[in-house]
């Protein structure tokens, strides 16, 4: 799964980028100083892996991950060409997930490329270029589906009143994600990979001062954005910077302890990025590894097993599953059993976040 990083240039996306992934995007302050893509896996944070390797004692502990892209700054007549418009629009479209870099912070060394800080317009600003393109997507669509509608398709008629609803949507400068859709209606919309249908969270980038207030500019983007189904959360980038460069725990503790943090940010946003993507987390554990495992909310344990390996879901007979919680208060999987909280579940099953299991299969 693969997160977008977006936002005008100069707003901390690059330096965003560097303080969540081991893979060092180039950072300066002048526009267009991310051409191609950063691709970076990020490691979701999670103290139930630590728990699990304290009584376990595994030889490895493998945590899940995401993938992070920081994509170039979008400018306005992206969606034309500008800049490098098609090209960084392609980017986004290959991700999951938007992560939308707002800067929210004054500081008259890093420049604007409107020459003011104002999240509001910035946002605008990028929404209308995704919009535009979106809008080119649906209409090209639309173009095909009137010829067969002609004929009097049924399937046809119904796309094309819903493609006819979705330009409406957009030429009012709404974004598609908030385009109320039938499970049938989503699935097509789904085939469009549109890039305002992909949800997205908001990054309020702020000043160290504002890391646990806020400011009047975060307030601004919350009133703007609480109609969206969309995450928003603050961070002072620059700071987390400084954060992640720190090696030793303690001095990283401290640091946050100066500004009123209880861990750093980007932990916070990681872990946001996951929730956006609708993941959960499953666990194996033994005495070669302990391991989370990324699986969709609502998958069933065939599915879930699928995520090891394919031989899993199509030879799948059961899953023997032990609940996070009763397996951190019996200390160990024999313990469990022996307490009979261990569960053997069938196909049917839709697996928990936090569940350990142990699956069964033949192939």
């Amino acid at each position: 799964m693969k997160c977008g990083i977006v936002g005008l240039p100069n707003v901390g996306k690059s330096t965003l980028f560097n303080c969540l992934s081991s893979a060092k995007a180039q950072a300066a302050n002048f526009p267009f100083c991310t051409i191609e893509p950063n691709l970076g896996t990020v490691n979701v944070p999670d103290q139930r892996l630590q728990v699990l390797e304290d009584l376990v004692h595994p030889e490895k502990v493998i945590p899940a991950t995401v993938e992070i892209v920081d994509i170039a700054g979008l400018v306005k007549g992206a969606s034309k060409g500008e800049g490098l418009g098609n090209q960084f629009l392609g980017n986004i479209r290959e991700t999951h997930a938007i992560i939308h870099v707002l800067r929210c912070f004054e500081n008259d060394n890093v420049t604007h490329v409107d020459g003011s800080v104002d999240p509001i317009r910035d946002r605008e600003t990028i929404d209308f270029e995704l919009q535009i393109k979106d809008l080119e997507t649906i209409e090209k669509r639309l173009e095909k589906v009137r010829k067969t509608a002609k004929s009097g398709n049924k399937e046809a008629l119904k796309e094309q009143d819903l493609l006819e609803r979705c330009i409406e949507h957009v030429e009012k400068g709404a974004s598609i994600r908030s385009f109320e859709a039938s499970a049938a209606e989503a699935t097509i919309i789904e085939e469009m990979q549109l890039l305002t249908a992909k949800p997205v969270l908001y990054v309020c980038n702020v000043s160290e001062s504002d890391a646990v207030s806020g400011n009047e500019h975060v307030e601004r983007v919350r009133e703007a954005v609480q109609s969206e189904d969309a995450g928003l959360i603050m961070l002072a980038v620059a700071t987390e910077s400084d954060i992640a460069e720190l090696e030793d725990y303690e001095e990283k503790q401290l640091f946050l302890d100066e500004i009123g943090l209880e861990e750093p940010g980007v932990n916070r946003l990681i872990r946001a990025a996951y929730d956006l993507l609708d993941l959960q987390t499953y666990f194996t554990a033994g005495e070669k590894e302990v391991r989370a495992w990324t699986f969709p909310v609502g998958s069933l344990a065939p599915q879930a097993a699928g995520v090891i390996h394919s031989d899993f879901e199509k030879g799948f007979i059961r899953a023997e599953v032990i609940s996070f919680e009763e397996y951190k208060t019996y200390g160990s999987e024999s313990a469990v059993r022996e307490a009979g909280k261990l569960r053997v579940e069938g196909k049917e099953y839709r697996v928990q976040d936090g569940d350990v299991i142990h699956f069964r299969f033949n192939v």
